[in-house]
């Protein structure tokens, strides 16, 4: 490797290289089409990116010209990878372009047109610089597919398709992905030539490095007891999880009004937004991130201490990627899912997808996990029978007023000599 490279790197604290790394790294140097498994958080960008930079360096006296595209899903990766990159790049004098929607276009044609030899972008910006012929991808000599899995998630596939149609057919080409769906596959197929695979971790990610827990509570309970989870916590930084943009930008004003130092990340944000809460977060002024799972695989803030999955995902895999966010480089870290009664079946299919023990909070603060009245009804199943299991007590069964107080009395006491516990537990 270029000892420009390995004086860059020597400054940034790397010492020795991670599994995907001292796989992947020989191959690509050898020129071999590679294809690369590992989950988020271990390394693969520096996977592709030292040895493409080495082989751009050993050419002397090239003219500045467009040699690697690396297609990233999201806008936060594009950055995310294009910092990287230029980490490593520090001494070489390789010019790195991030081009991603929201970023003026024109500013993006500009840049191109001085020279640049490293672009990483989104699909569909790319696809915009191509039918403007503001960019020529003929002369590209290395492609990677980054995080190709969620590209197919996100809809990419035909875009992708279309964007290899336009590559130069003479070039090496990386794939890397969490997962290896077999949409996936066809594509190493199709367009990657006697491709060398590195599958590691294929069953599950790294956990054993994340304490993880849940608790089943009512739907209703759930915004409390994150307020108490967060009270509860260390110093270190949070991420919480929602299911849509508009639960994320409540959840997130509903913490500021609890004067907690909290910003959001989401897709109905602008670019210099999101560019904003991504700064004040990584820089400490927010300590509280409320993101979506869209946002989930373009963070990578190391002082990520604890995450919190305020809704549970649709996928098992999506859970992986979102806890993934805390224990990184080396640390440790917890993770704590909010289970609502009509998400335990989901949430169930999450634990027969992990070795890793994942303990139930509700043993330790002593809450009783409630009936599942929100469990989506069979459809044979009688409006009677329906209006029948709602829950709900008579009056003559119904406690009197002076028998719930001291029920709730009671309760309260029980929680609070638990809350400690709990509180020991989420601070270590």
């Amino acid at each position: 490797m270029s000892s420009i490279i390995l004086k860059a790197l020597k400054e940034n604290g790397f010492e020795a290289p991670f599994p995907i790394q001292k796989a992947t790294i020989p191959l690509i140097l050898q020129g071999l089409d590679v294809i690369g498994q590992a989950h988020t958080g271990t390394g693969k960008t520096a996977a592709f990116a030292l040895p493409i930079l080495t082989k751009i360096i050993a050419s002397p006296g090239s003219p500045v010209i467009l040699q690697a595209l690396i297609l990233v899903p999201t806008r936060e990766l594009a950055l995310q990878v294009t910092n990287e990159i230029n980490k490593f790049a520090k001494y070489s004098g390789i010019r790195t372009l991030p081009i991603y929607g929201g970023q003026n276009i024109r500013y993006q044609s500009s840049q191109l047109r001085r020279g640049i030899q490293v672009v990483v972008a989104t699909p569909g910006r790319l696809i915009d610089h191509i039918n403007r012929r503001s960019i020529k991808l003929k002369e590209i000599k290395y492609l990677v597919l980054d995080e190709a899995d969620r590209m197919l998630d996100m809809g990419f596939i035909e875009d992708i398709r279309f964007i290899l149609s336009h590559v130069n057919k003479d070039r090496q080409t990386c794939l890397f992905s969490a997962t290896m769906p077999p949409e996936i596959m066809r594509i190493t197929q199709e367009y990657m030539y006697h491709a060398k695979e590195v599958m590691l971790d294929q069953e599950e990610p790294s956990l054993d490095t994340i304490d993880q827990s849940y608790l089943i509570i009512p739907e209703r309970e759930k915004l409390k007891q994150l307020y108490n989870l967060i009270k509860m916590r260390d110093n270190k930084q949070t991420i919480v999880f929602a299911a849509t943009k508009q639960r994320a930008q409540q959840l997130a004003n509903d913490l500021k009004r609890q004067c907690f130092k909290v910003t959001a990340i989401h897709g109905d944000l602008s670019q210099r937004e999101r560019d904003t809460a991504m700064y004040r977060f990584k820089t400490g002024t927010d300590d509280i991130l409320v993101a979506t799972d869209i946002a989930a695989r373009g963070i990578d803030v190391p002082t990520v201490g604890h995450v919190i999955n305020y809704d549970v995902p649709l996928e098992p895999l999506m859970y992986f990627h979102r806890i993934g966010r805390t224990a990184r480089a080396g640390t440790t870290g917890k993770a704590v899912t909010l289970v609502a009664q009509d998400r335990i079946d989901d949430f169930n299919r999450i634990l027969k997808k992990t070795e890793q023990p994942i303990q139930s909070l509700n043993e330790q603060m002593r809450i009783a996990i409630p009936a599942n009245r929100g469990r989506p009804h069979k459809k044979n199943q009688s409006r009677h029978h329906q209006k029948h299991n709602t829950g709900y007590m008579s009056r003559r069964t119904r406690p009197s007023n002076k028998e719930q107080k001291s029920k709730y009395r009671d309760k309260f006491r029980r929680n609070s000599r638990t809350h400690k516990n709990v509180s020991n537990w989420w601070r270590k």
